[in-house]
C-alpha cells in the first residue's frame, strides 16, 4: 500500500526494541507514507530503531519520542510533538508491552499469580493496561475533532489472556482488549475507529527472554505486524470498528474482503453472547 498513509501522523508505542513489533510498524508505516512518532521508554534503543524506519523512510517521516505510557504527561507530551513536529495527528498504535521479568521483578517467565510481587504486578498493569488507556485518552479529544481518527491496539491471544502461570500479563491484555471494544462502541459515529491486532501466537520479540525454550526460528517474526497495521491506520479501513485482527492470517494475495474476513472477528469476543442475569 505504497503512498496509503501519505498525509497521515501515527504515533507508535513501544517502538524501540530491535526485534520488536512497534519497531516493524514503523517501519512499515513511514514507507506507506505516514509521519511517524516512535516512542518509546529506553532512549537508545528508540534512537537506534528511529534511525532504521529513518534509513527506510525518510529522516522527515521519523520523530522519537522518548517517554513513559505510565504516565499521562508523558502522553500529553507525545501527542503534542506530533502536532507539532508534524503538523497533524491521524492515529495510535498501543503496542507498549512488558511482563514481570522484562521488569527486572522476578527471573521467572512464568509463576502462579501468587508468586507475582504487588511491584511486578502494578508495574505490568500500568504498562498494558494503564498504558494504552492514557495515550488514547491524551490523542482522542484531535481525533474526534477533525472527524478522523485510528486507535489500534496490540493485545494477545485468548489462551494467552487465561494461560496458567501468565498473570499479569495475560490479564492486562484482556483488560486493553475489552478496553478496545468499549472505546469501539462509544466512538461509533464519529469517524474514529477502535481495533484490535494481535500477531496470533508467540512472536519473536524481548519479551521472550534470550534463555526461553522456544526455537525462535520457528516463532512467528514481527515483521507479520506490518501489512495490517498500515490497512488499519488507511483510509482503506473506512467503516471498520470494534474488530480484532490475527495478522498472521492477513494474506495480502487475497482480495481486501476476504482478508478481512479470514483475520477478523469481533474485539473481545461478543459472540459468545451476554452472560448477565437480569431478574423480573
Amino acid at each position: 500500500m505504497a503512498g496509503a498513509l501519505e498525509g497521515k501522523t501515527i504515533i507508535v508505542t513501544g517502538a524501540g526494541s530491535p526485534i520488536g513489533m512497534g519497531r516493524e510498524m514503523s517501519i512499515a508505516l513511514a514507507s506507506a507514507g505516514a509521519n511517524v512518532v516512535m516512542m518509546d521508554v529506553d532512549g537508545a534503543a528508540l534512537e537506534a530503531s528511529a534511525n532504521d524506519a529513518r534509513e527506510a523512510a525518510g529522516d522527515e517521516r521519523i520523530l522519537a519520542v522518548t517517554a513513559d505510557v505510565t504516565s499521562y504527561a508523558d502522553a500529553e507530551r507525545t501527542a503534542q510533538a506530533a502536532l507539532d513536529g508534524f503538523g497533524g495527528l491521524h492515529g495510535l498504535i498501543n503496542n507498549a508491552g512488558t511482563n514481570q521479568r522484562n521488569v527486572g521483578m522476578s527471573d521467572a517467565l512464568q509463576e502462579p499469580w501468587w508468586g507475582v510481587t504487588p511491584e511486578a504486578w502494578s508495574r505490568v498493569a500500568a504498562v498494558n493496561f494503564s498504558g494504552p488507556f492514557f495515550m488514547a485518552r491524551a490523542v482522542v479529544g484531535h481525533l474526534m475533532e477533525q472527524g478522523w481518527g485510528r486507535i489500534i491496539g496490540v493485545t494477545t491471544s485468548l489462551d494467552t489472556m487465561i494461560r496458567v502461570n501468565m498473570s499479569p500479563y495475560g490479564p492486562s491484555k484482556a483488560g486493553h482488549e475489552a478496553l478496545v471494544a468499549t472505546m469501539a462502541q462509544e466512538l461509533e459515529g464519529t469517524g474514529v475507529t477502535a481495533n484490535v491486532l494481535v500477531p496470533g501466537g508467540p512472536v519473536n520479540t524481548n519479551l521472550l527472554p534470550p534463555d526461553s525454550p522456544f526455537d525462535r526460528a520457528k516463532l512467528i517474526q514481527p515483521d507479520v505486524m506490518r501489512a495490517p497495521a498500515v490497512w488499519l491506520a488507511s483510509d482503506a479501513s473506512d467503516g471498520i470498528n470494534g474488530r480484532r485482527f490475527i495478522a498472521y492470517n492477513w494474506d495480502e494475495s487475497l482480495p481486501v474482503e476476504q482478508r478481512v474476513e479470514q483475520a477478523g472477528a469481533p474485539a473481545a469476543w461478543p459472540q459468545l453472547g451476554g452472560q448477565a442475569v437480569y431478574p423480573a
